[in-house]
């Protein structure tokens, strides 16, 4: 039986290629984006199986008008793909008041506002699965992107602590953890803050360490998504990229170890 599923952002990169994928095996899709004019050749070759909505994920409104008028379009919803979002690049001193507020009101309250629109309608169907597109740098960081890691930090908190509150209506949570892919994320995608020149040499070194990472191929990504989607008990967190579990494993192997050097502190402290 099809499936019906919204994806935010799919003007381009995973958003786009994830509507392909799920309309070329028959699923039926509510494409959304800020820019519904990129989603043309899709509606060109699939027809009635795509409704294409305009979408800020920023106006908290309109993100509930979205999911009225997608259930009301085809029925029903499946599954909802949070994958709106953008890279702010530029170290934490850079980042201004309104690069900093606008990189979490898309980032993290653009997810948060699609997700609360979506569970009462999941919640009266008695079935549903929200996927929230998280980042592997949700679990572990890279500097010039602490606002972006931040939002991701963010989404993985309520997402996790969200599937367990809804798991008793039939709902299923999935936080997608990609690493880096060849897409326009550093490109017109991005946002750059203004720099600062006394970082010029720190980011030198770190662009230069960053050019020796495998970029994934984003089209590689669309089978893994729907192997998610059609999974009975979908995981609630999943890898996509060869190198993101072995660089999480180093991660969490160092933390581990500091936290253990401390344990006689951390245990005085309890009293």
């Amino acid at each position: 039986m099809s499936k019906t599923i919204l994806i935010t952002g799919a003007s381009r990169g995973f958003g786009k290629i994830w509507a392909e994928a799920f309309l070329e095996r028959g699923d039926n899709v509510i494409a959304t984006a800020r820019n519904i004019e990129s989603l043309n050749d899709l509606v060109a070759k699939y027809g009635k199986t795509i409704l294409t909505l305009q979408l800020d994920v920023t106006n908290r409104k309109q993100c509930f008008d979205v999911i009225s008028k997608a259930q009301k379009h085809f029925g029903k919803l499946d599954v909802l793909i949070n994958n709106a979002g953008y890279g702010l690049f530029g170290t934490i001193e850079e980042a201004n008041e309104k690069e900093a507020r606008d990189q979490f009101e898309t980032n993290f309250f653009g997810t948060l506002w699609m997700t609360q629109a979506a569970i009462p309608l999941m919640r009266d169907q008695e079935y549903g699965h929200i996927i929230q597109v998280s980042s592997v740098l949700g679990i572990a960081t890279v500097p010039l992107l602490g606002l972006y890691n931040s939002t991701k930090w963010a989404i993985e908190a309520f997402s996790e602590t969200m599937s367990v509150e809804v798991k008793g209506f039939g709902i299923n949570t999935t936080l997608i953890e990609p690493i880096a892919y060849a897409t326009d994320f550093s490109g017109a995608s991005g946002v750059k803050s203004r720099p600062l020149e006394v970082y010029d040499g720190f980011k030198s070194f770190v662009n230069e360490q960053l050019k020796t990472m495998p970029y994934g191929n984003p089209y590689a990504t669309g089978d893994a998504i729907l192997k998610i989607v059609d999974d009975e008990n979908p995981p609630l967190r999943a890898f996509f990229g060869k190198t993101a579990l072995s660089w999480v494993k180093q991660v969490y192997e160092k933390r581990l170890s500091d936290w253990e050097k401390l344990k006689e502190l951390s245990e005085a402290a309890h009293g």
